[in-house]
């Protein structure tokens, strides 16, 4: 059991999604970022001076801070944005790559003999 564990555990592809969660995290702390200190203060400069991280109602005593959810909410857009961008290039990366990959077809012995029969009729005309 323990040499199947080592087997799973070192295969590229464990290894590949750890590494991606460990970015995904850093990435996730930096777009917070972002939308904390620079999205969301211009926004509110922009629609009135307004600080979203402090908009709250107060329903039967109890704070409900939306302006937290509607950061998340510019949060989670961005972050969705970002990934939709870099899978598309590296859906197109792969395309590319797919495409000069690909070898020429060879020919039947029949295709090539009417390709020459076609040169030989193109050349007569």
């Amino acid at each position: 059991m323990w040499k199947e564990f080592k087997e799973f555990a070192i295969k590229g592809n464990v290894i590949d999604l750890a590494v991606a969660f460990i970015l995904g995290a850093a990435f996730t702390a930096i777009v917070t970022s972002l939308v904390n200190d620079i999205f969301m203060p211009f926004l509110g400069i922009l629609i009135g001076g307004i600080d979203f991280s402090t908009l709250a109602v107060s329903v039967f005593g109890v704070n409900v801070t939306y302006g937290n959810f509607l950061q998340e909410i510019v949060k989670f857009v961005l972050i969705a944005f970002a990934l939709f961008m870099m899978v598309k290039v590296l859906n197109r990366l792969k395309r590319e790559k797919a495409v000069e990959e690909t070898p020429e077809p060879e020919l039947s012995r029949e295709e090539q003999l009417l390709s020459e029969i076609r040169d030989l009729l193109k050349e007569r005309s």
